[in-house]
């Protein structure tokens, strides 16, 4: 196996046992994919997604099964890829350039307010930090037909973090740890808005402070990190707490 895809398969497992550790699980459901390189791949585009039918805390960096854009499994793997997760991802890793990595959640925080009339709003210290970052994708049912994928293209264009109305958090990026910094942010924006809205009616934070929110907000750039030091650190509370994901 090429080191780079080997490397890859580590940091994909990685993040699957971080999901775990903080409960963004689905049982085995709900999916993290990563592109390969070209230089795992050449001119065609593959990527990693988690074997159907296992908990985010049983998948290794070896039994992660390498598919192409049309779901074909190219490494010999026996385990099934569950089609509602490779239509939302190979229509994003196929359609947008800079979607090396995808996440997607159905946490409780999420799904409630993709459910909520008026989706995120600007009230919390989280929000302000994806100030003109999120998009919006209406509830088509289940995501295994493959021509809601332009459409969830047009809805994306280029923000990195999505809510699907009525179904729960997407995000996208360069890097695993930018896409986790990222998704990150959203769901706690998501909990903190829960949390407020039970209570009261909150305050807003007006447009000119989220932007100059999302300016500061360094933890998204790849210049500053892209969020590689908050991942390492929980890869290394997962590989104290079981480093099997290494296998």
């Amino acid at each position: 196996m090429h080191a780079d895809e080997w490397a890859a398969r580590l940091e994909l497992a990685a993040c699957y046992r971080i999901f775990a550790m903080l409960g963004w699980t689905e049982m085995i459901y709900n999916h993290i994919t990563v592109r390969l390189p070209s230089s795992v791949t050449g001119s065609s585009k593959q990527f990693l997604i988690n074997p159907f039918g296992l908990l985010y805390s049983e998948v290794t960096a070896s039994n992660l099964v390498k598919i192409d854009v049309a779901g074909k499994v190219l490494d010999g793997s026996s385990h099934k890829v569950n089609p509602a997760g490779f239509t939302v991802h190979a229509a994003i890793h196929n359609g947008v350039p800079d979607a090396h990595c995808i996440m997607h959640t159905h946490t409780t925080a999420g799904v409630a307010v993709a459910c909520l009339e008026g989706g995120l709003q600007q009230t919390n210290f989280y929000t302000a930090q994806l100030h003109d970052m999120v998009a919006y994708h209406d509830f088509e049912g289940i995501t295994i037909h493959a021509d809601e994928g332009p459409r969830l293209l047009e809805s994306i264009g280029q923000k990195p973090a999505l809510i699907l109305r009525n179904h729960g958090l997407l995000a996208w990026g360069q890097t695993v740890p930018q896409t986790f910094a990222i998704l990150w942010t959203l769901q706690r924006a998501c909990e903190v808005q829960l949390a407020t809205f039970t209570m009261g009616k909150a305050i807003p934070v007006s447009p000119d402070v989220a932007a100059r929110c999302t300016r500061d907000a360094l933890q998204f750039d790849p210049q500053h990190g892209g969020g590689q030091d908050m991942f390492a650190a929980l890869t290394r509370q997962v590989a104290r707490i079981d480093a099997s994901y290494q296998r």
